[in-house]
């Protein structure tokens, strides 16, 4: 069996940046390959005397004859037995579009119009791949660093085989609900740290802040509840054969009450069955596993 990840998403979205932190870690990497080929390249694997066991394939709209018709690489690939995560990769339109500015590039589905066109073309060709993705992925806030790093703490080999991950983002509804949460939790009703003058700097990571945030009563009741649900969901969504549940806690700015609340759940999982992690989206300090 041949674990095979599976690229995909809007362009500019960070498919192969991605794509190099999947070859820096050991992966056998092809970008834009034709799904006509998917089938046989997939034999090739099978039978290669090097014994290819880890595979990254970038599969877009590039190959300009991609449609929303064609069969679902994911399922061609499971059907030969293989284990297949898909990964869909999107930014908002203003941090795409401000992408391709920087690159001077033109969107491959629109090379003499808007890169705003091309993109609702795009997403629109891209549906199906998204809706079946294992875990959708919005790059906006990410620099190439963090991409690349997001992707090591996934594919490192530093996790049990077959084993969901759960990954808690905090965020802030200010800049926008993150694309790829599974599900939301809002806790902008605690009291904000981000009206002392002494912790509007820090994060919920900072010992003061968060003892400001825990000593509100219904933080505690807050967590318990949160902690209760993913006690309950998460084996369920492991059951399914989901690879990724991602979880958003969202505050008014992503800094304070968000993080606190997201390190507490996780301190109450890490004894369990699944990975946790960790991401402060919204934060000038990014997670650590």
């Amino acid at each position: 069996m041949i674990q095979f990840v599976i690229l995909t998403g809007t362009s500019g979205g960070g498919k192969s940046h991605a794509l190099d932190a999947l070859e820096d870690i050991g992966y056998y990497c092809v970008d834009n390959l034709p799904l006509a080929l998917l089938p046989t390249f997939a034999e090739l694997c099978e039978q290669s005397q090097s014994a290819v066991s880890r595979v990254a394939l970038v599969v877009d709209v590039r190959e300009r004859i991609f449609s929303d018709s064609d069969p679902d690489p994911a399922t061609t690939l499971r059907d030969r037995g293989h284990r297949v995560e898909t990964l869909f990769f999107d930014a908002d339109d203003a941090a795409l579009i401000r992408r391709f500015s920087e690159t001077r590039r033109p969107h491959p589905l629109s090379p003499d119009g808007s890169v705003a066109e091309g993109l609702l073309l795009e997403r629109e060709m891209l549906t199906s791949l998204r809706n079946t993705a294992d875990l959708r992925v919005n790059t906006s806030a990410f620099s190439v660093h963090d991409l690349k790093d997001y992707i090591r703490r996934h594919f490192s080999g530093d996790q049990k085989d077959n084993s969901l991950t759960v990954s808690l983002v905090a965020f802030g509804y200010k800049y926008g609900i993150p694309l790829e949460a599974d599900l939301l939790f809002d806790v902008r009703f605690l009291d904000n740290p981000h009206f002392d003058p002494e912790l509007r700097h820090k994060n919920g990571r900072d010992p003061q802040v968060r003892a400001f945030v825990m000593n509100d009563p219904r933080t505690d009741k807050m967590v318990q509840h949160i902690v209760s649900m993913l006690e309950f969901s998460v084996p369920e969504y492991d059951r399914e054969g989901r690879s990724y549940l991602t979880v958003g806690i969202g505050c008014t700015g992503g800094r304070h009450r968000s993080v606190a609340v997201a390190e507490a759940v996780s301190a109450h999982l890490a004894d369990g069955p699944w990975p946790i992690e960790v991401r402060l989206r919204d934060t000038v300090d990014q997670a650590k596993q």
